[in-house]
């Protein structure tokens, strides 16, 4: 199984722009993915290498606007059912006392970075959406940017690496990691939402 084989979908402009999105959504898993999608459309396409950080940032963004929205709706109350007690007091600590410099290490920062809890935190405190999906956005374009840069700049070695035997087997790995990893996801984003609400006089 090739590259094209196991990520046809998505080795489009549109694709970059999708996997972006799932990436930062709560349900999605797959570790490393939208990197791994970015670099190698670059390396293949030297003429518009630019566009996929571009294309993966809006979709990225959009991805954390539906976790944020997600957060904001849940309350920090509803928190705790997606994000462990004492994960989700050191995310409260940072975003309270750093703000926007938590965030842009947030959006910069590759797994196994929890950036999706993060997103959720955020909204559930009521962050200034301005200010985090401006420094987000930002972010995420630095980092699309910077691997776009380096996979046009030694393109046809990327390729040669991303196509060899070896790594398809690491492509396959992801995927199966992937499976798994959605699946549970979403068994406990369904499982949260039939759990009763306490409510409280």
């Amino acid at each position: 199984m090739g590259v094209r084989h196991a990520f046809g979908f998505f080795l489009t402009w549109w694709g970059a722009y999708l996997l972006g999105a799932l990436d930062a959504t709560m349900l999605f898993f797959l570790p490393f993915g939208i990197d791994a999608l970015v670099i190698y459309l670059a390396a293949r396409d030297s003429t518009f290498f630019w566009l996929y950080p571009m294309l993966a940032t809006a979709g990225s963004v959009t991805g954390a606007a539906v976790t944020y929205w997600i957060g904001r709706k849940i309350g920090e109350m509803g928190l705790e059912q997606f994000v462990p007690a004492r994960r989700l007091e050191r995310f409260r600590t940072r975003v309270q006392k750093r703000g926007a410099v938590a965030m842009a290490f947030a959006a910069v920062m590759p797994p196994p970075f929890p950036l999706t809890p993060f997103v959720l935190t955020c909204g559930a405190l009521e962050v200034d959406r301005w200010t985090f999906f401006g420094t987000f956005a930002a972010m995420r374009l630095i980092r699309f940017g910077s691997e776009a840069a380096l996979a046009r700049v030694y393109g046809p070695s990327v390729l040669r690496f991303i196509e060899s035997p070896p790594f398809q087997t690491v492509i396959i790995g992801f995927l199966v990691i992937a499976i798994i990893g959605t699946a549970i996801s979403g068994m406990m984003l369904w499982r949260s939402t039939r759990q009763p609400r306490v409510s409280h006089a």
